[in-house]
């Protein structure tokens, strides 16, 4: 069986979804979200919201299924420093500009291991809540 985060980078593979979209529809069963909506309430998160000077997309789609699924936003909060700490340490950044390479010219993760990565921390979370 093929894991979330492996259906997740697919998604941003096929180019058809951003990294938050990737992320937010891969979890619709947790969030209750038809495709459409999370879609729409996505689009502005493309490229680290659109000009590549935010937090990487796939990090705000974790955010957004926690805080779906918790409805807690202390729980959310504590669980999404902790996702943060672990992308931080794996790939050394978390805004897109920084880890697309944008001034260095040195990639330092591929979108669709990005969106792998905050697939597998989310995961994490979820997993400790029994979800």
């Amino acid at each position: 069986m093929e894991s979330r985060k492996d259906i997740a980078a697919e998604k941003k593979a096929s180019f058809k979804y951003n990294c938050a979209q990737a992320v937010l529809t891969t979890y619709s069963d947790l969030t209750g979200l038809d495709e459409e909506t999370a879609m729409t309430m996505t689009d502005g998160f493309a490229a680290g919201m659109t000009n590549m000077e935010g937090t990487c997309g796939a990090l705000v789609g974790a955010d957004l299924v926690l805080g779906l699924v918790n409805k807690d936003k202390a729980k959310t909060m504590k669980q999404m420093r902790e996702i943060m700490k672990k992308f931080q340490d794996r790939n050394h950044a978390t805004q897109c500009r920084q880890l697309k390479g944008v001034d260095t010219k040195v990639i330092l993760r591929p979108c669709s291991l990005c969106v792998a990565d905050a697939c597998e921390f989310l995961e994490e979370a979820l997993e400790d809540q029994g979800k």
